[in-house]
């Protein structure tokens, strides 16, 4: 099952979301999310925090082009 999540969905999330919340906001399964936070290869920030993987919202949303205010950030022209 593929959830999809709307911007407007992303200011009700938490100041940390766990890896795999923040896999399927990236589209990366769970099994990968957890494969990359252990090696060090996610591809924003991971805390450990005891056995749990937390990533930050608000860097997840940076990745996603997003601003604090749920707005996208046009995408850069290629030239």
């Amino acid at each position: 099952m593929t959830a999809t999540v709307r911007a407007a969905d992303l200011g009700d999330l938490p100041a940390v979301i766990d890896v795999v919340t923040a896999g399927r906001l990236l589209g990366i399964g769970r099994t990968k999310a957890y494969q990359l936070a252990k090696d060090g290869r996610f591809p924003c920030r991971v805390l450990r925090i005891g056995r749990s993987y937390l990533v930050p919202t608000r860097e997840v949303w940076a990745l996603l082009g997003y601003h604090d205010d749920g707005t996208r950030r046009p995408e850069p022209e290629e030239g």
